[in-house]
């Protein structure tokens, strides 16, 4: 199963950090330029414009990562967990 490693995600950039230490399963995260670095991934997170539905006005961000060192399956795993934490509404 492949996974996109670019995506959009309507989310608060406080409520993305804060889910991010569960979402990955690790707790030493680096923080550098905008985005994060974990054992073996990075991710840099992007304000884009926000999506709008008549009055209503949500934020959003580009969500890309990166994977050094981790085989397809370690890739795969980290993934599906990290969508899990992320998904909104029932998915």
């Amino acid at each position: 199963m492949r996974f996109p490693f670019a995506y959009d995600a309507t989310t608060t950039r406080d409520d993305f950090v804060r889910l991010l230490p569960l979402a990955t399963g690790q707790n030493a995260i680096d923080e550098m330029d905008g985005g994060f670095r974990g054992s073996g991934w990075s991710l840099r997170l992007t304000r884009i414009a926000p999506l709008e539905i008549g009055l209503v006005r949500l934020e959003r961000h580009r969500v890309e990562i990166d994977f050094d060192g981790l085989s397809v399956e370690e890739q795969e795993r980290f993934m599906q967990r990290f969508t899990l934490y992320y998904q909104r509404g029932g998915g």
